[in-house]
């Protein structure tokens, strides 16, 4: 679940908002048994909607770890961190300079 991008997560949302039309859609044309199908599905969808909150709670919670780890790292090793950010600089404007 950590692998998980926001970008990802809605579009999934999306996918979730467009198979819960569809069965609102379907069931509206009646039927026993598509209402039987359509609540099954809802209960499927909820447990989705549940799972990816839960995804979205957990890639959450590390972005933040991640960003207060760097921020610890930084502090502590502050010309390390300008050194590092001075050579990616360097690396990237030569590479545009190429182009």
């Amino acid at each position: 679940m950590e692998s998980i991008s926001k970008e990802a997560i809605a579009d999934f949302d999306v996918v979730v908002e467009n198979a819960d039309a569809l069965l609102n859609a379907a069931t509206q044309q009646g039927s026993e048994k598509l209402s039987e199908v359509r609540a099954k599905a809802e209960e499927s969808l909820r447990v989705v909607r549940a799972s990816l909150a839960e995804a979205q709670a957990a890639v959450l919670g590390k972005t933040k770890d991640a960003a207060k780890a760097t921020d610890a790292y930084v502090h502590e090793n502050t010309w390390k961190a300008v050194g590092v950010a001075a050579s990616v600089g360097l690396v990237i404007g030569l590479l545009i300079g190429r182009r």
